[in-house]
C-alpha cells in the first residue's frame, strides 16, 4: 500500500471513530441534566453546577495531560481516552440499576468525561497532521466539520425521542457503547503516527510545561489573533444559548419541540459551509476566506434579540441560526487547518490542549454571567448585548497571513 493510499485508509477509520463518537455525545445532549432532573429530582442549583462546574474541572484536570500526551502515540492516547468515557459513562447505568445514582457521582462522571474530551480532540488534531498529507488537510478538517454538524442536526432529536421511549440513562448508555465503537476502529487504522522523540534524558513534567500550550499561542502572531477571537465568539454565542431557550419556551410560548426544530435545521447550514470551504479557499484563498467568514458568523446573533412569538419567530430563529452556522462551517475547517500549519508536531497536543481549555472554560465563565445579567435585565437585553458584543469580534481576526514563514516551518518540520 502506498504512502497516499495509507493515509487515506487510517485517516477513513480516524473518520468512522470520530463520526461514531461525535453521533453519540450528540444523541445524549444533556443527558445528565436530564438523569438529574427526571431520576434523581435535582434543584435548579445542582442542575447548574453540573452543567457549569463538570466541563470546566474537565478543563483543568486536562491541562497536565497536554505536557504527558506530547511523547507518546496518538492513536493509543485516543483508545484509552475513548475506553475511560465508556467506563464512566456505563457506571451511571450500573449505580442506577442498583439504586445508588447521586449528583456527585454524575458530576464526577463529567469532569472525566470532560477531561478525556478535551485530550482526544488534541490527540486528533496531532494524528491528523502526522498521517493526513499537508495539502489534504483542508479536505479532511473539512469532512470532520461536516460531520460534526450531521450529527449535531440529528443527534438530539433522535436522542429526545429515545428519552421519551425509554428514559434518561438510555442516551448514557449509547454515547458509552459509541466510545467503545469509537475505540474498535481506531484499533482497525493501524499505525501511521509519527513516534515522538523523547528529550534525553527525559525531564520530569515542571510546573513551567503546563504553561507550555499557551506561551506559545500568545507568542505567535499568526494564532494569538485567532485564540483571541475564537474563544471570545464561541464563549459569547454559547453565554447567550440558555437565555434563548428561557425566552423562547417561556414568555414567548413555544413547545420544545419547535425549539428543537430551531436548532436542528439550521444545521444543515454547517454541512454546507463544511462542503464549501475548500472550494472557496483554492477560488479566493485563506485569508480572505477566514475574514468574511469570520466576519459573517459575529453578525447574526444580535438578530435573536427580536424574536417574537407564532410561526414568524420560528422562521426568524432558524434563519439567523442557518446563517451563524454556515459561517461556521465555512470558518471553522479553515482556521484548523491553519493551525494544525502554523503549529509544530511536537507542540500540537499542548497548544490544541491548552486552546480547547481555555475554550471551554471562558464558555462556562461567561454562561455563568450572562446568567447572572439576565436576572437583572431579563434575556432578551443580555442575548442583545453578546449579539452587540460579537460585531466587535472581527476587530481581533489576523489583517494578514505570513504564508512565508509557514512554509519555513513546514520544511522544518519534514526534517524530524
Amino acid at each position: 500500500m502506498d504512502g497516499r493510499r495509507s493515509a487515506a485508509w487510517r485517516f477513513g477509520w480516524l473518520w468512522t471513530a470520530y463520526g461514531v463518537s461525535v453521533f453519540g455525545t450528540r444523541f445524549a445532549f444533556d443527558a445528565f441534566a436530564l438523569v438529574a432532573l427526571l431520576v434523581l429530582h435535582a434543584g435548579p442549583a445542582q442542575v447548574s453546577l453540573l452543567a457549569a462546574a463538570g466541563p470546566a474541572v474537565g478543563a483543568v484536570l486536562s491541562v497536565p495531560l497536554g505536557p504527558w500526551v506530547e511523547y507518546r502515540r496518538k492513536r493509543p492516547v485516543m483508545i484509552a481516552t475513548d475506553l475511560v468515557r465508556c467506563a464512566v459513562l456505563l457506571s451511571v447505568p450500573l449505580a442506577y440499576a442498583l439504586d445508588a445514582l447521586t449528583v456527585a457521582q454524575l458530576l464526577v462522571v463529567s469532569v472525566t468525561v470532560a477531561a478525556a474530551d478535551i485530550t482526544f480532540q488534541a490527540s486528533v488534531g496531532a494524528y491528523v497532521k502526522d498521517v493526513v498529507p499537508r495539502e489534504e488537510l483542508l479536505r479532511a478538517n473539512g469532512r470532520l466539520e461536516s460531520t460534526t454538524w450531521t450529527a449535531t442536526m440529528l443527534g438530539p432529536p433522535l436522542g429526545g425521542a429515545a428519552i421519551g421511549l425509554f428514559g434518561p440513562v438510555t442516551t448514557v448508555v449509547a454515547d458509552a457503547v459509541s466510545y467503545l465503537l469509537s475505540a474498535g476502529a481506531l484499533s482497525a487504522a493501524g499505525g501511521g503516527d509519527r513516534r515522538p522523540e523523547r528529550p534525553d534524558p527525559r525531564p520530569r513534567l515542571r510546573a513551567g510545561d503546563l504553561l507550555d500550550g499557551w506561551q506559545y499561542i500568545l507568542r505567535s502572531q499568526d494564532l494569538r489573533p485567532l485564540f483571541l477571537n475564537t474563544v471570545l465568539v464561541n464563549g459569547l454565542i454559547m453565554a447567550s444559548s440558555p437565555l434563548l431557550v428561557v425566552l423562547m419556551v417561556g414568555p414567548l410560548g413555544f413547545a420544545p419541540w419547535q425549539y428543537g426544530l430551531a436548532f436542528a435545521v439550521p444545521c444543515l447550514g454547517g454541512l454546507v459551509g463544511a462542503r464549501l470551504s475548500r472550494r472557496l479557499v483554492a477560488r479566493f484563498g485563506e485569508r480572505r476566506v477566514l475574514r468574511v467568514a469570520g466576519t459573517l458568523r459575529a453578525c447574526w446573533s444580535v438578530g435573536l434579540a427580536f424574536v417574537g412569538p407564532g410561526a414568524a419567530g420560528l422562521v426568524l430563529v432558524i434563519v439567523i441560526e442557518f446563517g451563524l452556522i454556515t459561517s461556521m462551517g465555512v470558518f471553522n475547517p479553515v482556521f484548523s487547518t491553519r493551525r494544525l500549519e502554523r503549529t509544530p508536531a511536537d507542540r500540537v497536543v499542548r497548544t490544541l490542549s491548552a486552546w480547547s481549555a481555555t475554550s471551554k472554560a471562558a464558555i462556562a465563565a461567561l454562561a455563568a454571567l450572562w446568567g447572572l445579567l439576565a436576572t437583572f435585565t431579563g434575556p432578551r437585553a443580555a442575548i442583545a448585548l453578546a449579539g452587540a458584543l460579537l460585531l466587535a469580534t472581527p476587530l481581533l481576526l489576523p489583517r494578514r497571513l505570513d504564508e512565508t514563514r509557514r512554509d519555513q516551518d513546514s520544511e522544518a518540520e519534514a526534517k524530524i
